[in-house]
């Protein structure tokens, strides 16, 4: 499969990755292939990049930490939670506790793989995509950094919750007040008496940089609690890649704006575990190298996020290509130049 944008697709060719509505169901499965219609009302509700099955990469494995079923839950319960808190109704703690237990499930069985935050955003469906894509790599980064399973689920569920104070937040609230989105989400969720009141905290601290400049209360980098300083990172980074804090960055480019914040919105200790922990070039996507030869980034390495394997085909003609792979790990005179979207 590759990675694309979804301006260079073009009709017949076939969908390689699920595309999800906002609750969860199935609005074109991978494996169809794609018309005119098709792509045309993909670019209408908000897709920008899809995957898409090429001969020549068939092969390529986009290692999801997370099962399909997992993700529909979780699109799901996210879905059914919010409306509730929106409409002002109850809202079943055990449904999110038990999303958590089978996100958890997965990331500890797939503890070997790296995060790759590339599943197939809607307008309708982003909101939830978020929270799951920052409760996946919170949860990475805490399983990496030795939290034991009860520590993990405080996490995942702070993360998965962290921005529940949005739904229904006033317009024009101030950033500094308790109408900002913070209090609203540390007041919907410590009323929950099935969570942990750390739970709670999370969501309030997790804009709280480390050198007081956060909100809403400006403390610390003492002050701010571990958890929320792993959601802090996971959040940005999620904003950052989907264009939530401004135009979308590259993972490369948003790992490396990211290491700017050390020391001061973001705690370096957490930036060394993020770093080991996300795939800095997906698997699928097109890169040219320092060799000049373009290619397509076909496995990662753990640990070494940014040396991953890219194959290219060499050759004058399409009669004699000579497709050859570059481990970038064992070729070390050998760079990722750009990412060609």
């Amino acid at each position: 499969m590759k990675y694309v944008n979804v301006e260079s697709v073009e009709a017949g060719e076939i969908l390689g990755k699920t595309v999800y509505s906002s609750n969860g169901t199935v609005l074109l499965s991978a494996g169809v292939q794609l018309t005119v219609f098709m792509v045309n009302t993909l670019k209408r509700i908000g897709v920008t990049t899809l995957y898409i099955q090429d001969e020549a990469y068939k092969d390529v494995e986009i290692e999801d930490i997370l099962d399909e079923a997992t993700k529909r839950a979780i699109i799901n319960d996210m879905s059914v939670t919010l409306e509730a808190v929106r409409s002002g109704k109850d809202w079943s703690p055990k449904k999110v506790s038990l999303s958590i237990d089978k996100l958890l499930n997965d990331v500890l069985n797939g503890r070997e793989l790296l995060v790759q935050l590339t599943d197939i955003r809607t307008k309708d469906n982003a909101q939830y995509v978020h929270a799951m894509n920052v409760c996946l790599l919170s949860s990475v980064i805490g399983l990496n950094m030795g939290l034991n399973y009860n520590q993990l689920k405080d996490l995942a569920v702070g993360a998965l919750l962290h921005d529940i104070g949005k739904v229904g937040e006033p317009s024009g609230s101030s950033a500094t007040s308790k109408l900002h989105h913070t209090w609203r989400g540390f007041e919907v969720i410590k009323n929950k008496r099935e969570f942990s009141l750390l739970v709670a905290h999370t969501a309030l601290q997790h804009h709280e940089h480390v050198d007081g400049s956060g909100i809403p209360r400006g403390i610390t980098g003492k002050d701010i609690h571990l958890f929320a300083k792993i959601v802090s990172a996971a959040n940005i980074y999620d904003n950052l890649i989907n264009g939530l804090s401004g135009n979308s960055l590259l993972p490369h480019e948003a790992c490396e704006e990211m290491m700017a914040m050390s020391g001061t919105k973001l705690d370096r200790d957490i930036l060394i575990e993020f770093n080991k922990s996300v795939s800095v070039y997906p698997n699928g996507t097109a890169v040219r190298l320092s060799t000049k030869e373009t290619g397509v980034i076909v496995r990662q390495h753990r640990g070494l996020p940014g040396r991953p394997v890219i194959r290219i085909a060499r050759g004058s003609t399409r009669f004699s290509l000579d497709v050859v792979e570059v481990d970038l790990a064992k070729q070390t005179t050998v760079f990722i130049e750009g990412v060609l979207t």
